[in-house]
């Protein structure tokens, strides 16, 4: 049966930023970019470390990608991608989730 998981609400996420969650061991973050919200777990592909060093801090100086702190990967905010640094061509693992009634909620197992 799926299950679903309040995480936050929207407004707990500013436009243009990101936040880092952790539900049970999970480790995630979550970016809100024009408009839109995206969810990957928080973990490097090439080191298996999470991305940050300052806590909700997950993007670039200029907002546009997500970066790895510990080796300056860049990774596309809509599809999670590393366009550039050691695991260029991989993914960041996209997180399952929903929005109802301004909540961001996890889909779980």
């Amino acid at each position: 049966m799926t299950s679903l998981i309040p995480l936050c609400s929207l407004d707990d996420i500013p436009e243009g930023g990101s936040r880092g969650f952790q539900h049970r061991e999970l480790k995630l973050l979550i970016v809100k970019h024009k408009g839109k919200v995206v969810a990957y777990r928080n973990t490097c592909p090439h080191l298996g470390i999470p991305l940050e060093w300052v806590e909700h801090q997950f993007l670039d100086s200029s907002g546009t990608m997500i970066q790895c702190a510990n080796h300056g990967a860049l990774f596309v905010i809509d599809s999670g991608k590393c366009v550039a640094g050691p695991c260029a061509g991989r993914k960041l693992e996209a997180v399952p989730f929903r929005i109802d009634a301004n909540q961001l909620l996890l889909i779980g197992d």
